[in-house]
């Protein structure tokens, strides 16, 4: 119903610019195009809405469901000619899901969630990992770091890909540990899949003492390897002017500062790395590149590499019966570091918590 929505809106906007063409042929092309790129955005705000309503019908009966609005670092490069808030911190919304049945005298671990996508966000295709999550008593984070999707052209032309976003998750992690004192500053984990598993190594590269392991899945590890096999498309998203602004033929110093496996020997954190042979999104070659660095950097960690498991880039957070087995490995290895109540061992503790039956 949403779609059809959005679909009839585009469908009289673009009727509207038509017929103000016919009666102003001057009218440039690029305008109209630039006016439903801003509407795109509105669009977005409002699929985002609809999908802050989902999370509480899908997960509302186990968790108290909050959306917080915190602080991250001020932007590096500064394009405001007025002077004006140039240094004040970029402000931005986080997802918070604590468990309902929680003992505010206890101390539970916490896991820090940020969510993959250039231009990503949040979404209810977590669900089922928020419940699992939630199930086995730990409480959760998900950070909408700056230049997410669902907040307006302004806070999308903020990204930082392999930058500031990092300090936002940071910045996320941090808040929910002076705000609660019922969670253990001694149990935080970071868990994340493609630019959310990226996100989740450059934390425990930077901030190697607060965090007390990490999973990395289906990670984007190598921006420069990256490029050459991407779209030209996909390029211009990180040469944009609001963004990185240069290519990786341009800058490749820039594209190395931004990529894990150039980062591999800052590694402290205990660390599990997931991939899988027929990735369509997020190559192969780019996490062997990272496994390959860790290895020669004489790092302790641990990783597997999938062979063409169904599902490609969403291989292990999918619904099949190969996904959910491969998440209750995932949550064995967090919960030897984080050591939450009510540990998933089993498919079958799994499917409870996840689908209810």
């Amino acid at each position: 119903m949403k779609y059809t929505f959005l679909l009839i809106l585009t469908f009289l906007f673009a009727v509207n610019n038509t017929f103000a063409q016919k009666k102003n042929p001057n009218t440039p092309i690029k305008k109209v195009e630039q006016q439903i790129n801003d509407m795109q955005h509105n669009f977005n705000r409002l699929q985002k809405g609809i999908e802050d309503l989902l999370w509480y019908q899908k997960v509302g009966d186990i968790a108290y469901i909050d959306k917080v609005f915190i602080t991250g670092p001020p932007p590096a490069v500064i394009k405001n000619p007025t002077g004006m808030g140039v240094r004040n911190p970029v402000k931005f919304w986080s997802y918070t899901f604590i468990p309902k049945n929680l003992n505010p005298h206890k101390k539970y671990p916490l896991i820090v969630l940020p969510h993959g996508g250039v231009h990503g966000d949040f979404t209810t295709y977590y669900q089922h990992i928020i419940r699992e999550l939630i199930s086995q008593g730990y409480v959760v984070i998900a950070p909408e770091y700056r230049g997410s999707t669902g907040y307006g052209k302004s806070f999308y032309r903020k990204i930082d890909y392999g930058g500031l976003e990092n300090g936002d998750v940071y910045s996320a992690r941090n808040w929910m540990l002076k705000n609660f004192t019922f969670l253990d500053k001694s149990r935080v984990g970071i868990i994340g899949w493609s630019h959310g598993g990226m996100i989740s190594l450059m934390n425990i590269f930077a901030h190697p003492k607060a965090y007390k392991v990490a999973f990395a899945g289906v990670p984007v590890s190598d921006l420069i390897a990256r490029m050459g096999y991407m779209t030209q498309d996909y390029r211009n998203l990180y040469s944009a002017d609001y963004h990185i602004g240069k290519t990786a033929y341009q800058n490749v110093e820039e594209y190395k500062k931004r990529s894990p496996a150039w980062n591999a020997e800052k590694l402290q954190t205990p660390l599990l790395i997931h991939t899988n042979t027929n990735d369509d999104d997020v190559n192969v070659l780019e996490v062997e590149h990272l496994i390959q660095a860790l290895k020669a950097a004489d790092k302790k960690f641990e990783y597997q590499i999938y062979k063409n498991v169904p599902g490609g880039h969403s291989f292990d957070r999918i619904d099949t019966q190969t996904a959910q087995k491969i998440r209750v490995k995932i949550y064995k290895f967090l919960a030897g570091y984080l050591h939450p109540l009510q540990p998933i061992t089993t498919v079958s503790q799994l499917r409870k918590a996840a689908y209810r039956f």
